[in-house]
């Protein structure tokens, strides 16, 4: 049943995002242009493909050269999305992860004192915000490929290379948020987790078809500030958008997969622990993203935290296109 509805679904949903992308270009509907550089780092798919590590990579590269940065996001898996709350104001961090979302408050931790965070579904009433409180002279626009209310220096769209297209289908059916002809309005793509995929020259090839300009950057996910070794066997547990990308760093005995942004609790712990002592795991491992919201739980087994960052090729050249656009 359920594949017999999802595919009329999808072609719905297809109609009425053309229907949209045409009326932002006949000029229908209006982009707003901020007096801020305005950096998106996006993708073409939901789920995870490596967009909040490159955030953060955008973010530093910014903030290194002395701009003051803001992130501008619309806080998934938050208390209450139709509030504004301000994460971070660039020197503190001030909401907590259920306040601000688990994504948005990890990047306002590991960026405390080098780019301010808020988590608001109205990116231009955020960023006007941001301008006069704040003093930002540069935003990111996170998660903002799709987001066409507001005008971009600079659109940066991640390709995850284990899984491009989402199944080659639109929502509901696949996971694709538009046609890949929107890609054209991309003005550089970065493939992420390259190094867990095959025939990076055919997805590269496909990309060109929808953006033959744009230059294409290649990435890998590096694993930083985890022990060199583990007590093992080790379990592992996630709720993210690409589970499997997670799971393949380590060699494990038992794999967990929660709902993206998932809200842990102490019976959903200790079933875990269960489930990982029967198969025989001596430890647990998560990512940053989960760990923001495991503070106030108990654990009976030591929990490592896997944290990654981008390794990109030719990444002076993708920092060169970013300081150009915040100029």
């Amino acid at each position: 049943m359920k594949s017999l509805i999802l595919p009329p679904l999808s072609v719905l949903y297809g109609a009425v995002t053309r229907t949209r992308l045409s009326l932002y270009r006949r000029g229908t509907f209006h982009s707003t242009k901020l007096d801020r550089p305005v950096i998106s780092v996006g993708n073409i798919t939901t789920g995870g493909t490596g967009k909040t590590p490159l955030v953060e990579w955008v973010a530093r590269t910014l903030a290194a050269e002395g701009k003051k940065v803001c992130i501008l996001t619309r806080g998934y898996g938050r208390d209450n999305p139709n509030r504004q709350v301000v994460v971070s104001d660039g020197t503190n961090v001030i909401a907590s992860p259920l306040e601000a979302g688990d994504e948005p408050y990890l990047l306002a931790t590991n960026l405390k004192g080098l780019a301010a965070v808020i988590s608001n579904a109205n990116r231009i009433e955020a960023a006007h915000g941001a301008i006069k409180h704040l003093g930002t002279d540069c935003f990111i626009l996170d998660d903002g490929f799709q987001h066409l209310r507001l005008e971009r220096d600079l659109n940066i769209v991640t390709i995850d290379a284990t899984n491009p297209w989402g199944g080659g289908h639109l929502l509901p059916y696949g996971r694709l948020r538009e046609p890949l002809s929107g890609l054209s309005r991309a003005d550089c793509v970065v493939i992420t987790r390259t190094d867990q995929a095959n025939d990076l020259d055919k997805l590269r090839h496909e990309i060109r078809r929808y953006a033959p300009s744009a230059p294409i950057f290649q990435s890998r996910m590096r694993i930083k500030n985890l022990p060199e070794t583990l007590p093992t066997p080790v379990a592992a547990f996630c709720g993210v958008g690409n589970p499997r990308s997670f799971f393949n760093q380590q060699q494990l005995v038992l794999e967990k997969t929660f709902p993206d942004h998932h809200r842990y609790s102490q019976a959903d712990v200790d079933s875990l622990i269960e489930s990982a002592r029967q198969a025989g795991a001596r430890s647990l491992i998560t990512t940053a993203k989960d760990a923001v919201k495991l503070q106030s739980l108990s654990f009976s087994l030591p929990l490592f935290v896997l944290e990654i960052e981008p390794q990109i090729e030719n990444e002076a050249e993708l920092a060169r296109l970013v300081l150009t656009a915040a100029a």
